[in-house]
């Protein structure tokens, strides 16, 4: 009875989600919302039932109530790592590293000779593992957030510096020879015609960058840490078997990437809503 209880509820669900998907209101922003909504809350009911009607050990997967309660208790110590982990942390690792690989982009397209040997040093430095990373500026630079923030940096630093690179190069001949007719030199052309027209690659990697600015803080912290952070949390709850704990913490870090990734399409949008993309 519990595998047809979970069947039907799915049924229903993608009965519904299929008939807001096709329907004559399906350009709606509320449908829009609504669509990945239902999917979510159908997930999770037929997690609860299934975990419940066939007692798993919380060991092996705790209910979504459960998580929900710790989620409820836990707040201080969670908004405590949250702090730490995501805003010291992965921010600030991730406004260095943006900064740092907007001004190596500016330099290399003055230069072919800089573009030749930056970009294959920045390929060595994304193709660096993080388990090899973490704990030489754990080493360097302490346990606290500054050797986090420190391999975000290094790991947002390459697909910012790619992306850049590439939409600087984006302007056509013409577009250029128009701005010398005017008069226009290097820096006046930048900001009047090669930024704009890049700005559709930098947002590109911006937004890769969001995802790895917060794995990059949240593994980096296995490596070395005070007693607080999300990635310490995980670790220490797991070894003492607290997974509700864990899947908290993970529902945090999934909450905060999906709002960073989103906040930074909506800014994308305000600012390339000239690009044939945003149409």
């Amino acid at each position: 009875m519990i595998v047809l209880y979970a069947i039907l509820i799915w049924a229903a669900g993608w009965w519904l989600n299929v008939k807001l998907a096709n329907g004559p209101q399906s350009e709606n922003p509320i449908v829009k919302v609504l669509i990945p909504a239902i999917f979510g809350i159908t997930v999770v009911t037929v997690w609860e039932l299934l975990v419940r009607g066939f007692d798993v050990n919380p060991v092996i997967l705790p209910a979504p109530s459960s998580i929900g309660a710790r989620l409820m208790v836990e707040g201080p110590r969670l908004w405590a790592d949250f702090q730490q982990t995501i805003i010291k942390g992965a921010m600030t690792g991730y406004i260095f590293g943006g900064l740092a690989a907007f001004g190596v982009a500016i330099l290399a397209d003055r230069s072919d000779f800089l573009t030749r040997g930056i970009l294959p040093v920045g390929g060595f430095m994304a193709a660096l593992p993080i388990v090899g990373t973490a704990p030489i500026f754990v080493k360097w630079l302490g346990s606290d957030w500054e050797s986090k923030a420190a391999v975000v940096a290094v790991m947002v630093f390459f697909p910012i510096l790619v992306n850049t690179v590439a939409g600087l190069k984006d302007t056509s001949a013409m577009q250029r020879d128009l701005m010398r007719t005017y008069g226009a030199g290097y820096w006046p052309t930048l900001f009047k015609l090669r930024l704009p027209a890049a700005m559709p690659f930098i947002f590109n990697g911006l937004k890769i960058a969001t995802t790895l600015a917060l794995i990059g803080a949240i593994v980096a912290e296995f490596f070395g840490s005070p007693t607080v952070g999300m990635g310490f949390r995980i670790s220490t709850s797991f070894g003492q078997l607290a997974l509700d704990m864990v899947w908290a913490e993970i529902v945090i870090a999934a909450l905060a990437g999906s709002a960073f990734y989103g906040a930074m399409t909506l800014i994308e949008k305000r600012v390339t809503f000239w690009h044939p993309s945003q149409r």
